[in-house]
């Protein structure tokens, strides 16, 4: 049975790599290929773990508009928003065992092995940090092996730090080391370059050393790999691009035409999703606008075409030649221009604001909210100032290719994320690789 692990890398750019090549191991050879639109993690996954495109697996961001419900909905955690065959099915059938670590949408995979943090928040307040593992006492004993529990706080908010990845490769090192469990296919993921890129941009000091901290990690992941003969996949999800020209506020300015409505309770300004005509649930530097007609699509599209920051408006036809037209997608999308990204806020006076705008509330916001990982004013309180992000990313095109490196051959050509996730599906169900699928540029 052939033995892989895959480590998804977050943020993992060719150009980054390109501009720090001193620090990168001997032994791997990274190589472009264009990631999928939009370029943020869950579609990214999704993408991955069926080779297929959004428009086909449903994930069109990190967020969903339950239509049913008027209810947007970040990061929920069911295997079954992504639809579609897994890469790995047919090595599963012939017996090989799978592993899946820190993916998105992981609970109720069909996997052997499941990871996943799964907190519980308490019904007056506070947080119990825990995983969810399957088998279900296989996270205590990782604990036990890493010598300390995972800790949520450093995989998002403004503690997080690259100690969470630290954790995740300990713990899939442990894995992969327990004959009892180890599966023949390992998923795992590293979050941490992320965060600092974001904070501070790509070509900061603190940029650079959340590389070299993700590259240790990578190392770490490597020798266990070689230990017990795996081979060892590495891809990045999306290209972080500097955002010196700030933030674009699309639910202002559909507030301000009158299209989005908002609740009053208490002097805070809560969005009323129930008799709003249009509302822009946003992603880093794309969101999906959800409308009720197409009256109000048309006249959503007319404010946020002429919003300054905003490169383009997409309508259905337009997100079809995207391979992004999926009913969970919004009847417009918007992107955002080079330099900017997109907040989520509609109130400006920030007395108005929400309860959760000052906390780190992942499922509440309706939008991703990337001010999570600053601290504010008062105390234990997130910052408001979207001028403190330095960087995002969604957008793709040249620039934004993402980095791989495989240490065995790929039956195939690699030059997007989708053929990547095909060629890894192929060789599981043991097509051979040549020299051909080695060719393309090296960075």
């Amino acid at each position: 049975m052939k033995r892989l692990l895959i480590i998804q890398v977050a943020a993992l750019s060719s150009d980054l790599l390109r501009r720090n090549q001193d620090l990168l191991p001997a032994e791997l050879t990274f190589r472009p290929m264009q990631g999928v639109f939009p370029a943020v993690t869950c579609t990214a996954q999704g993408s991955f773990r069926t080779a297929s495109p959004p428009a086909q697996h449903g994930m069109i961001a990190n967020g969903l508009y339950l239509r049913d419900l008027h209810r947007p909905m970040f990061w929920e955690q069911s295997a079954d928003l992504v639809r579609g065959q897994r890469i790995w099915e047919g090595f599963r059938r012939r017996g090989g065992r799978v592993g899946v670590l820190f993916w998105q949408q992981s609970l109720g995979e069909a996997a052997d092995v499941i990871l996943s943090p799964a907190p519980i928040h308490k019904h007056h307040g506070g947080m119990i940090q825990d995983c969810y593992s399957e088998p279900a006492g296989l996270y205590a004993r990782l604990c036990r092996e890493v010598g300390r529990p995972f800790r949520l706080t450093h995989y998002w908010g403004p503690r997080a730090s690259a100690r969470a990845g630290d954790w995740i490769a300990a713990a899939t090192g442990a894995l992969l080391d327990d004959p009892e469990v180890a599966p023949d296919l390992c998923l795992t993921y590293l979050p941490g370059l992320d965060y600092d890129l974001q904070r501070w941009g790509t070509t900061h000091p603190k940029a650079r050393r959340a590389l070299g901290a993700t590259l240790q990690q990578m190392g770490l992941l490597l020798a266990a790999g070689r230990r017990r003969g795996y081979e060892v996949l590495i891809f990045g999800d999306y290209a972080v691009a500097d955002t010196p020209a700030g933030a674009v506020f699309p639910n202002r300015a559909l507030k301000e035409a009158g299209l989005m409505k908002v609740r009053e309770i208490r002097c805070m300004e809560y969005p009323d999703f129930h008799s709003s005509r249009a509302f822009a649930v946003v992603d880093h530097q794309i969101a999906h606008v959800y409308t009720r007609n197409a009256a109000d699509a048309e006249a959503a599209r007319r404010v946020l075409a002429e919003l300054p920051g905003v490169a383009e408006v997409l309508d259905r036809a337009a997100q079809a030649q995207l391979d992004l037209n999926h009913p969970n997608s919004g009847e417009l999308v918007i992107v955002a221009q080079e330099g900017k990204w997109l907040a989520y806020p509609w109130w400006t006076d920030n007395r108005r604001k929400p309860d959760y705008a000052s906390h780190v509330d992942i499922h509440n916001k309706p939008g991703y909210d990337p001010c999570e990982l600053l601290l504010g004013w008062p105390p234990m309180s997130v910052s408001q100032n979207t001028d403190r992000i330095r960087g995002s990313h969604g957008r793709v095109g040249p620039g934004r290719e993402v980095a791989w490196a495989a240490t065995m051959e790929l039956p195939g050509q690699v030059l997007t994320l989708i053929d990547l996730a095909g060629n890894v599906r192929d060789w599981l169900n043991g097509a051979d690789g040549s020299e051909a699928s080695r060719r393309g540029t090296i960075l």
